[in-house]
């Protein structure tokens, strides 16, 4: 029995539209505070410059806004190596 051949073509405009929308960067923020809050509360503290480096920071990718959750102390790479803070934050924060 022949099979019936399927074409689907993405309308690119509507999609850029929606993922560059006030009501889906205000999610995309919700969850990257979430995920902030999360790695602020769980990071392990000696002097706090880790922890209050953590923060938001947006890029505009090819379709859609980004929000990159970072820690930018001069020794982030070392804790998160250390205790996957920032890793253990996104997951247990999913929206």
């Amino acid at each position: 029995m022949p099979r019936a051949k399927v074409e689907i073509e993405f309308n690119e405009g509507f999609f850029d539209e929606v993922l560059n929308s006030a009501p889906v960067r205000s999610l995309v923020d919700l969850a990257a505070s979430q995920v902030v809050s999360e790695a602020k509360a769980t990071a392990p503290v000696k002097t706090g410059t880790y922890r209050d480096s953590i923060h938001v920071e947006h890029e505009q990718g090819a379709h859609r806004q980004v929000a990159l959750v970072v820690a930018d102390a001069p020794h982030a790479l070392y804790v998160e190596a250390r205790t996957g803070n920032l890793a253990r934050a996104s997951r247990k924060a999913r929206v």
